[in-house]
């Protein structure tokens, strides 16, 4: 039988969510998107579960999206149909997210949809081994879970930096931009990712839900707008010339020539 994309365990009041494509270095494709989705909607809807934490098996959290089994889908028009209906939005972008606290623990690489899964969780732990980069500028696309604008919302000139440069940058550089709440030693992250997320499920769950609301209603207006102008923009870079030249150049392990077409 083979193993799930995504590993599911209930700790109390915890559910941690694995993603389990260590072959692929944990590179989501639909069904990690949709094991992932499904899994903070079970977060969201059970009263005995209180806070999620997301962490990768294998040697790195994830090197970001499966490009090539999920752009002919965006490509197609069809993003929406990735998320299965009624399930919330891992991102917190293009549909509504889950109620209740997430925690991400990173280690390895954190690449493109993982730093946009931190941008959108509460908290974040690093291992010291952790290479970040938000690389779909490189790739002729645009991210598509909120990097756009929480990138240079959050973190200001670093965060417009690291969007547009495609640069890779360091647990400790990802600290003092204020992209993760702290960094552990290397085999340490999940560890504490769990030990923040038990010191948040003790407290009253209602209040931390409506702490955690408040905060995103504040911010909803600005998530709309930059959402809708993904929307409106992103099957035209999907369909370009130079998304199709990334795809081929990630093919055949050479650099792209981007032609601005």
């Amino acid at each position: 039988m083979a193993e799930p994309s995504v590993t599911v365990e209930r700790r109390d009041h915890l559910l941690l969510l694995g993603v389990n494509r260590p072959e692929k270095r944990n590179a989501w494709n639909l069904d990690v998107i949709v094991g992932i989705a499904r899994g903070l909607t079970e977060l969201a809807q059970d009263q005995d579960l209180r806070v999620g934490v997301i962490f990768g098996h294998g040697a790195v959290f994830t090197a970001g999206l499966d490009l090539p089994a999920v752009a002919p889908v965006i490509a197609a028009g069809e993003g929406a149909s990735v998320l299965p209906p009624d399930s919330v939005d891992p991102w917190d972008f293009l549909g509504e997210p889950c109620p209740k606290p997430v925690v991400v623990a990173v280690h390895g690489r954190c690449y493109t949809l993982g730093i946009e899964l931190v941008l959108a969780s509460q908290v974040a732990v690093a291992a010291a081994d952790t290479v970040f980069a938000q690389l779909e500028v490189a790739r002729g696309i645009v991210p598509l879970g909120g990097a756009t604008w929480r990138l240079p919302a959050k973190l200001g000139t670093a965060g417009a930096r690291y969007l547009l440069t495609a640069e890779e940058f360091d647990a400790n550089e990802a600290l003092r931009i204020g992209l993760i709440t702290e960094v552990v030693p290397v085999g340490r992250h999940l560890d504490r990712a769990i030990e923040l997320a038990e010191k948040i499920a003790r407290n009253a769950p209602l209040g931390v839900q409506a702490a955690l609301a408040g905060g995103r209603a504040a911010e909803r207006s600005a998530r709309d707008a930059a959402a809708q102008h993904l929307r409106d923009s992103v099957r035209g870079l999907f369909n370009s010339e130079d998304a199709s030249e990334a795809v081929a150049a990630m093919l055949a392990k050479r650099s792209p020539t981007f032609r601005g077409r």
